[in-house]
C-alpha cells in the first residue's frame, strides 16, 4: 500500500510470471476522502489476505461546520484503520478501525500467524499503545522521562522497530525526540501466544536522534542519525527490564482506572510525567558503537584555503552538526594516509629504492616481501634490512657504499642484486661483488633495472643494455647505441609473470621528448615510437594496468616533466606506438618524481611534487583515477611491503626517512565517494556562521585564526545546565548487568578501568534539558587556531538567552586596522511568533594570539542582527529591513548613515568598494551603493523574482551568486549603466526612491539550477594548485558541490551536445526527466547538469559508442574530457 498525505491510497499486487521476473498488477484504489494520512504499515496476518493498518484521522467537512451539524469541542480524533485486500474479489475494504491517542505519529507491526499476536504499536507522546482487531482491553504504557525534563513537557515517540529472535520470541525498540532508546517488551498470554496481556517499556541507552532503528540478526543495531554520523551499535545485552528504569501498563491502566477521568483527558504529558519512572542518560551501558559512517549533514556553513601552514593545497572547513553533535570539521581532498615510521638521515637523499628478497624462502611465501630500502645520497648509499626491525647494513652487503646509487633491483633465479652507480654496473651475488666499469672517462646519468634487464645511460646519449643470463646467471651487455640526444630519465619497465623480459622500455630526452625503444633481440634499442612534450621529461613510468573488461593488461606510460605536470598515455602492447590523446595535469610547482606501488593489489603509480598523488585504474569502471595523499610533501618514493606491512611506501622528505601505508577507504579515489579525509572537533551548541581573522601573536607575529558562533534554541546555558547537575558525558560509573539477545544468563561483568579505546566506544551524544517555556538559547564564541589541528584557544559562554547569529572580521580605520571580530546577539529570540527582546553587536578584540577581550556592547533596535561585513573601513549591519553603517567609537558603535524600508530582513551581507549587496529572507537581492559625498545608502537594483536567500558568493562587481531555500542557484547581474543611474545630480533623492518600485532597476538572471537540497554556504575557491576558480556549495544534507566555469565555447558546444544526448540514453530510475528536475522552480538557464553527464561512464560500451558517434568523437576522447573537467577542479 502507497498512501498520500492526504485522501489518496493505492494497492499494488506483485506477482511473479513464467519466467521468474516480477510483474506488477493495476493499483487498486482505497481512497477515503477529507483523511489525513500520518503513517502505513503492513500488518502480519500468516496466510489470510493481506491487511494493511494506517493511522489516520477525518477532517470535518466544511459545510457541516459552518451548519453546525458537527462539533469542534473534542477536534478531530486519530484512529487506527485496517484494510483488508481480498485476493478473491481483487478489491480493497476499510476492515476495521479505532480510537487511538491524539498525539500518535508512528507505528510497527507486530510478527502474526503462529509466530506472534499480530496487531501494531502506536507511538506517541509520553506513550506507547497496542492495537489489534479483536482485543478489547487497553494495553498502554508510559515511557521512562529523564529526571530534568519539565512535568508539563511531552517526550514525543519519533520511532519504533520490531526485532524476531527466535521461535516466538521478539521485542520492540521505540526512540523518543531526545535519543533515549527503550526497550518494548510485548508479554503474551502464556496460554494462547495470539493474545498480548501487556507491554512493558524499559530504558535502553541514549543514541543519536535517527531516521530509522535496524535491527540486525547478528545482534548489531545500525542508526542512520538524523543529522550527524552514522553509527553502527552492537548488542552487549537485551534482557534489561529488571536492571534499567521500566514502566508496565498495568500501572498505567491502574491509574487511568482509579482517575475516573475520560482517555482523552487523562493519557497527557503532566500525568505520564507523575506515573513514569525517571533516570538521568550516561554512557552506553548496554551498547556499544563498533564502526562510525561519516556524515556530513547538516553542513551551515564552508571556507576554503591553505589555513594549516604546511601544506600545498588548501583545505575545506565546514560546519556540521546540531546541538551536542555540532563539529567544525578540516577536509582535504586526498586518500588519508597512516604514517608507520620515521627516521632521521645523516643527510639529504637524492633517490630511494626498495630489493626484493629473492631468496627460497622467500619465494615459497604467498607474496613478495622487501629485503633491503636503500638510499642514495650526493657522495654515498645507505643500506637499510628490513626484518623486524629496520637496521644499517655494513659492509657485508657488498654493496658499493661510497656512491650514489642511481637503480637497483633483485636478478631472478636467485643470481643476486644488481647496483648501478656513476663508475659502472655491480653484480653483487652470494656476499661476491662484480662490477663493468663505464668505458673511458664516460659516466652513468641515469639507469633502471627489473629482475633481468638494466638498461644504463651515459652522458652524450648512448645507451647500453644488460640481459641476464638465465643458464650462467651473469648480465650479459649488448654494444651501445647512440640515441642522438642527451637523456634526462629512463625506464625498463616489469617483466610480466610468464615472460622472462619486458619487450619495451622508455626514454625521456632533453629535447622534450620521450621514446619508446625495442628490447627485442634483434631489434634491440630501436625506436618504436615517440612523443614531444611541452617541458622536458623528469621521470618515467612504464606500467601494465588491469582494463575493465578482463584479459590481457594495457601498457600504461606516465611521464612527469620539470614544470609540476604529468602526462599518462597508452602504449601499444605489440607495436609500442604511443597513443595520440594523452591525458596531463599539473600536480605542483616542483618536478613530478613517478614510481610504481601497489594498492589493494593492484598496481598504482606515485607522483611525487608540491604533494603527493596517486593514480590508479577504478576496476569498476575502468578509467583511470587519480587524487592526493593528505600528507606532507615527499622528495622520493617507491613501494614497500613487509612481513607486517602487506602494501606500504618508503618515502624521503627532508632529511626523514618515512615508511607510510595508504588507507584501504580512501583508495576510491575519483569515484563517487569521492576520497576525502576529515579531521573534527566537537563544538557546543549549533554553529551558525564562521570568519576568518588576523590575531596579535608573541613579538608581533600575526597568525590567522578562525572565529565560529554557535547557538541552539530551546536549549540552557552552560552555567544553567551546571547548576542543573546536568553531565554532558554521562561519564558516571556503570555496571554491566543483563543477558544477551538470545542466550538469558546471570554472568555479570564488572569493568572498573576502561581503556580509552572501551570509553571511546560507549559515548553518546546527550541533549541537554529542555526548557518549559519558549525563548531559551544556549550560545558561545569560540576562537580556534587551524594551524593546530582546529585546537580551542577561547570560548566565551553568553548567558541570559542571549543567542550569537552572525560574526565578521572588521578593521575600523579610526583603530589603524586592527583587525576586530563583530558579533551579532539576539537576546529572548521566540519563533512563533518571531520576537524578542534585544538585539547588540559586541566588539571583541583577539589578544595573545587567543584570547577575546570585550571592547564594548552596542544596543540596537529594529529587529534582530542577522548579517554583518566590514565595509570601506566600517561595519555594515543588516538589522531587521534596516541597513545601517557603523564607525568605532570609545564605549559604543556610532551610526553614519542607514537605508530603511528594505522588504522583509536582511539575511546575508557582502560589500566591496563602494558596493553592498543585501540579501533578503524572502526577496532576493538588493544592490546598494554608498555615496561618499552625501553619506547616503542608495538602492541601485533589486530582483524582482521572490527568492528566500540563504547564502551568497560575490563573483565581480556586478555579479553575484545566490542559494535560496528551494534548492536553486543563480547568477545575478547589475544591467549596464544602472549604477550611474544611481548617482543624483541634482542633489534631491533619486527617481526610484518615489512610492512607485516598478522604476528600480531589475537585476538579471544570467544562470538557474536547480540543486534539489537547501544551499546554505557558498565560496569561490581553487582547490588544487595553479587550477582555476570554482563556485563551492554546501547543502543542508552534508553534499558539497561546485559549479566550474567554461571559458571556451568549445567545451559549451561539447556539453551541451553530450548533455542532449544523455537526457534520452540514460537510465532514469523514478522515470522523471532530467531537464524538468532541474527545472523544477525556474528554467535552467546557462548551466550544465554536470551529474548526468557522469553517468556516461556507467553506460553500456555500445550506448556510450553510440552517443560519441553523435559527438564526432571516439568513447576514449568522451571519458578522457569528462576526466579534464574533473581534474580542473580536483
Amino acid at each position: 500500500m502507497i498512501s498520500a498525505i492526504e485522501k489518496r491510497k493505492l494497492v499494488y499486487v506483485l506477482n511473479r510470471d513464467a519466467s521468474g521476473n516480477r510483474t506488477i498488477a493495476s493499483p487498486l484504489e482505497a481512497h477515503r476522502s477529507r483523511t489525513i494520512v500520518i503513517d502505513t504499515v503492513g500488518v502480519d496476518n500468516g496466510y489470510d489476505n493481506p491487511i494493511f493498518a494506517s493511522l489516520e484521522y477525518e477532517y470535518p467537512d466544511e459545510e457541516d461546520l459552518l451548519e453546525g451539524m458537527i462539533s469542534t469541542e473534542g477536534g478531530a480524533q486519530k484512529e487506527v484503520a485496517y484494510y483488508e485486500l481480498d485476493l478473491g474479489l481483487n478489491h480493497v475494504s476499510r476492515r476495521w478501525a479505532t480510537p487511538t491517542h491524539p498525539s500518535a505519529c508512528c507505528l510497527a507491526p507486530l510478527h502474526g500467524g503462529a509466530e506472534g499476536p499480530s496487531g501494531v504499536l502506536v507511538g506517541g507522546e509520553d506513550w506507547i499503545e497496542y492495537l489489534h482487531e479483536g482485543s478489547n482491553a487497553k494495553i498502554i504504557s508510559a515511557i521512562p522521562r529523564r529526571k530534568l525534563h519539565p512535568p508539563g513537557k511531552g517526550v514525543l515517540i519519533t520511532q519504533l522497530a520490531v526485532h524476531k529472535q527466535k521461535k516466538s520470541k521478539f521485542f520492540a525498540l521505540a526512540q523518543s525526540e531526545l535519543g533515549d532508546v527503550y526497550k518494548v517488551s510485548i508479554r503474551l498470554n502464556p496460554d494462547d501466544k495470539t493474545k498480548v496481556d501487556g507491554i512493558s517499556v524499559s530504558l535502553l541507552d541514549t543514541l543519536p536522534v535517527a531516521n530509522a532503528l535496524n535491527v540486525s540478526k547478528l545482534g548489531m543495531l545500525f542508526i542512520p542519525a538524523e543529522f550527524g554520523d552514522h553509527i553502527l551499535y552492537q548488542f552487549e545485552r537485551i534482557d534489561v527490564e529488571d536492571v534499567a528504569p521500566t514502566c508496565t501498563s498495568e500501572d498505567a491502566i491502574s491509574a487511568y482506572k482509579s482517575s475516573g477521568m475520560s482517555e482523552r483527558d487523562y493519557f497527557t504529558p503532566m500525568n505520564a510525567s507523575k506515573l513514569a519512572c525517571t533516570f538521568t542518560p550516561t554512557m552506553l551501558k548496554n551498547l556499544r558503537s563498533l564502526y562510525t559512517m561519516e556524515s556530513l549533514a547538516p553542513t551551515t556553513g564552508i571556507l576554503v584555503g591553505e589555513l594549516a601552514g604546511n601544506e600545498v593545497s588548501p583545505q575545506m572547513y565546514t560546519l556540521n552538526g546540531r546541538g551536542p553533535r555540532s563539529s567544525l570539521r578540516t577536509l582535504r581532498h586526498g586518500a588519508a594516509v597512516t604514517e608507520l615510521a620515521v627516521s632521521d638521515l645523516p643527510g639529504v637523499p637524492g633517490a630511494v629504492f626498495t630489493i626484493k628478497d629473492n631468496s627460497q624462502d622467500a619465494l615459497d611465501k604467498t607474496r613478495e616481501i622487501d629485503k633491503y630500502i636503500v638510499v642514495s645520497f650526493a657522495d654515498a648509499t645507505l643500506v637499510l634490512s628490513i626484518g623486524e626491525t629496520v637496521e644499517e647494513v655494513g659492509r657485508e652487503s657488498a654493496f658499493l657504499t661510497q656512491a650514489p646509487t642511481l637503480a637497483c633491483a633483485a636478478l631472478a633465479n636467485g643470481a643476486g642484486i644488481v647496483q648501478v652507480h656513476p663508475a659502472g654496473v655491480r653484480l653483487i651475488s652470494q656476499g661476491k661483488a662484480k662490477q663493468w666499469d663505464c668505458p673511458g672517462l664516460k659516466r652513468i646519468e641515469c639507469a633502471s633495472a627489473n629482475e633481468s634487464q638494466v638498461i644504463v645511460a651515459l652522458a652524450g646519449g648512448a645507451l647500453i643494455y644488460f640481459e641476464l643470463d638465465p643458464v650462467s646467471g651473469v648480465l650479459v651487455d649488448k654494444p651501445p647505441v647512440d640515441m642522438g640526444a642527451d637523456v634526462s630519465c629512463l625506464d625498463v619497465g616489469t617483466v610480466q609473470a610468464g615472460r622472462s623480459r619486458s619487450m619495451f622500455a622508455a626514454v625521456g630526452f632533453r629535447d622534450q621528448t620521450v621514446k619508446i625503444v625495442s628490447l627485442e633481440p634483434g631489434k634491440l634499442l630501436a625506436q618504436r615510437s615517440s612523443t614531444a612534450l611541452r617541458a622536458r621529461p623528469y621521470s618515467v613510468v612504464l606500467q601494465f594496468m588491469p582494463t575493465s573488461v578482463g584479459g590481457a593488461d594495457d601498457v600504461m606510460l606516465t611521464i612527469g616533466l620539470d614544470d609540476g605536470s604529468s602526462v599518462r598515455t597508452g602504449v601499444d602492447p605489440v607495436t609500442g606506438s604511443i597513443s595520440t590523446s594523452p591525458t596531463g595535469r599539473f600536480l605542483g610547482a616542483r618536478p613530478v618524481s613517478v614510481s610504481r606501488i601497489t594498492i589493494d593489489s593492484c598496481a598504482a603509480t606515485l607522483l611525487l611534487s608540491s604533494r603527493p598523488w596517486i593514480s590508479r585504474p577504478d576496476p569498476k569502471s575502468g578509467k583511470n583515477i587519480m587524487a592526493p595523499l593528505s600528507y606532507a610533501p615527499l622528495d622520493h618514493g617507491c613501494s614497500f611491503s613487509s612481513d607486517s606491512i602487506k602494501e606500504g611506501i618508503v618515502a624521503t622528505s627532508g632529511t626523514t626517512l618515512r615508511i607510510l601505508s595508504v588507507e584501504s577507504e580512501g583508495a576510491c579515489l575519483g569515484t563517487e565517494d569521492e576520497a576525502f579525509n576529515s579531521n573534527k572537533v566537537d563544538l557546543r551548541y549549533t554553529p551558525r556562521q564562521m570568519c576568518l581573522l588576523a590575531a596579535g601573536g608573541e613579538e608581533g607575529a600575526k597568525k590567522l585564526v578562525l572565529a565560529v558562533v554557535e547557538s541552539d534554541y530551546n536549549d540552557y546555558s552552560l552555567s544553567e545546565k551546571n547548576a542543573m547537575g546536568f553531565d554532558p558525558s554521562g561519564s558516571g560509573k556503570h555496571k554491566d548487568d543483563g543477558d544477551g539477545m538470545d542466550i538469558d544468563s546471570d554472568e555479570e561483568k564488572e569493568d572498573e578501568e576502561e581503556d580509552e579505546d572501551e570509553k571511546k566506544a560507549r559515548v553518546t551524544p546527550i541533549r541537554g534539558p529542555v526548557p518549559d517555556t519558549p525563548g531559551h538559547w544556549g550560545s558561545s564564541i569560540r576562537l580556534l587556531d587551524p594551524s593546530n589541528g582546529c585546537s580551542t584557544l577561547d570560548c566565551i559562554e553568553l548567558g541570559e538567552n542571549e543567542a550569537a547569529f552572525c560574526c565578521a572580521s572588521v578593521r575600523f580605520h579610526s583603530r589603524g586596522g586592527e583587525a576586530l571580530l563583530a558579533v551579532g546577539t539576539v537576546t529572548g529570540m521566540s519563533m512563533h511568533p518571531l520576537k524578542h527582546t534585544a538585539s547588540h553587536i559586541v566588539i571583541y578584540r583577539v589578544i595573545n594570539g587567543g584570547k577575546f577581550q570585550l571592547l564594548h556592547r552596542t544596543p540596537v533596535d529594529d529587529g534582530p542582527v542577522l548579517a554583518l561585513a566590514h565595509f570601506q573601513g566600517r561595519l555594515l549591519a543588516g538589522i531587521g529591513q534596516t541597513l545601517r553603517l557603523y564607525e568605532m567609537g570609545k564605549r559604543q558603535l556610532l551610526r553614519k548613515c542607514e537605508l530603511r524600508g528594505l522588504p522583509t530582513m536582511v539575511r546575508t551581507l557582502q560589500g566591496t568598494g563602494d558596493r553592498a549587496y543585501v540579501g533578503d529572507l524572502m526577496q532576493s537581492m538588493q544592490f546598494v551603493r554608498y555615496d561618499s559625498s552625501t553619506n547616503k545608502l542608495i538602492l541601485v537594483a533589486n530582483d524582482r523574482v521572490p527568492r528566500p536567500i540563504t547564502c551568497q558568493e560575490l563573483l565581480d562587481m556586478n555579479t553575484i551568486a545566490v542559494g535560496d531555500k528551494f534548492g536553486n542557484i543563480s547568477v545575478l547581474r547589475l544591467p549596464r549603466g544602472a549604477d550611474s543611474r544611481a548617482v543624483d545630480m541634482s542633489g534631491t533623492r533619486a527617481l526610484w526612491d518615489s512610492a512607485r518600485d516598478d522604476v528600480t532597476p531589475r537585476l538579471e538572471t544570467l544562470c538557474n539550477y536547480h540543486i534539489g537540497e537547501i544551499v546554505t554556504g557558498m565560496t569561490r575557491a581553487s582547490l588544487v594548485a595553479g587550477g582555476a576558480e570554482s563556485l563551492i556549495y554546501v547543502t543542508v544534507t552534508g553534499r558539497i558541490g561546485a559549479l566550474i566555469p567554461f571559458t571556451s565555447r568549445e567545451n559549451v558546444d561539447f556539453y551541451t551536445a553530450l548533455e542532449g544526448c544523455l537526457r534520452k540514453e540514460a537510465p532514469r530510475p523514478t522515470g522523471r526527466e532530467p531537464q524538468a528536475y532541474r527545472s523544477y522552480y525556474a528554467p535552467v538557464k546557462h548551466v550544465i547538469d554536470g551529474d548526468l553527464c557522469e553517468m556516461y561512464g556507467k553506460l553500456s560500451f555500445e550506448q556510450q559508442k553510440k552517443i560519441a558517434e553523435r559527438l564526432d568523437r571516439n568513447v576514449g576522447e568522451v571519458i578522457k574530457k569528462l576526466e579534464d573537467t574533473r581534474n580542473a577542479l580536483l
